[in-house]
């Protein structure tokens, strides 16, 4: 990863908000596939994305039990050499070869990955336009909670937790990743905006309980802490699932400002990333140069 971020130019974003995950991967990994080719057509307006983003665990139902059914070996180690025609995960192979299809930037979301050592993590890939898996991520905080009545859910039953930042460049932007639960720690997107990313995305899956409450509220505090863009990509809601998403995709500009959302139902939603409007949040409330690192620590320092 390099010290200095790309410059922030304009860009278009599509956040494609994937319904009928069903038990079949490969009858998902074909959806998300048309999904990614209908969503690359661009809007009605005629902006074609720059940038495309699947839900999290978009290829097979969500749940702690189905993680180890589903999961696959992708190989991949930051920093090496790697060949996507070599991997076992038949997800990396269908993203890799539609985002070189299209032609554009592909956060495929995130699937679970069996690494090496056996354990199962939740992770996000990203593929340049020329098919490239460029980087992962694993989530970072598990998803262990449990709201008498309402919802009980414990990650941790089958999933490991990540150990790293991750951020990648584009021609456009410096974009960095979190996963779901993640966006709840502030520390995660303070660092990636601190190490230059300008924008922060983060497949997610909030449910029906945690949604309302939360959701959104999130988003736009992590795009005012940092004065940054933030987005979120949800699946869509499917009742007959055995956990039931929000849904509600979402772009926040670095004043908290909502750019575009969508509702539960599976739809494409796009947004026109602005530089302009990071430059005047920085220069009108500078949070950047008033930090005081002298009173409490800078999260950033050594990562």
């Amino acid at each position: 990863m390099s010290a200095q971020p790309p410059t922030f130019k304009p860009f278009n974003l599509a956040l494609v908000q994937l319904g009928q995950i069903g038990a079949d991967k490969a009858a998902n990994l074909e959806h998300a596939k048309e999904m990614i080719l209908k969503a690359s057509q661009g809007s009605s307006t005629g902006q074609k994305p720059d940038l495309i983003v699947l839900p999290e665990c978009f290829n097979s139902p969500y749940g702690h039990v189905h993680f180890p059914v589903y999961a696959e070996t992708i190989g991949f180690e930051h920093g090496k050499e790697f060949d996507v025609e070599k991997t076992e995960s038949d997800s990396v192979k269908v993203l890799s070869s539609t985002a070189k299809e299209i032609g554009t930037w592909l956060l495929g979301g995130t699937i679970p990955e069996k690494a090496s050592d056996g354990k199962i993590y939740n992770t996000a890939i990203v593929f340049s336009p020329k098919g490239e898996l460029v980087t992962t991520h694993r989530k970072v905080h598990l998803f262990d909670i449990d709201i008498p009545g309402k919802i009980t859910f414990k990650e941790s039953e089958t999933l490991t937790g990540g150990s790293s930042h991750n951020w990648f460049d584009t021609p456009f932007a410096r974009i960095g990743l979190g996963i779901c639960y993640d966006v709840r720690f502030p520390e995660l997107a303070a660092v990636s905006a601190r190490k230059g990313a300008q924008v922060c995305i983060y497949p997610g899956a909030f449910n029906t309980t945690t949604g309302p409450l939360h959701w959104e509220l999130l988003q736009r505090a992590r795009a005012v802490d940092n004065q940054i863009y933030f987005a979120m990509c949800s699946p869509a809601r499917d009742l007959t699932a055995g956990y039931h998403a929000w849904g509600h995709s979402l772009v926040v500009d670095p004043m908290g400002a909502v750019v575009a959302k969508t509702e539960h139902e599976e739809d494409i939603l796009y947004a026109h990333i602005d530089p302009e409007i990071f430059t005047q949040a920085r220069a009108g409330i500078p949070v950047t140069t008033q930090r005081r690192f002298d009173v409490y620590p800078d999260v950033s320092k050594d990562v």
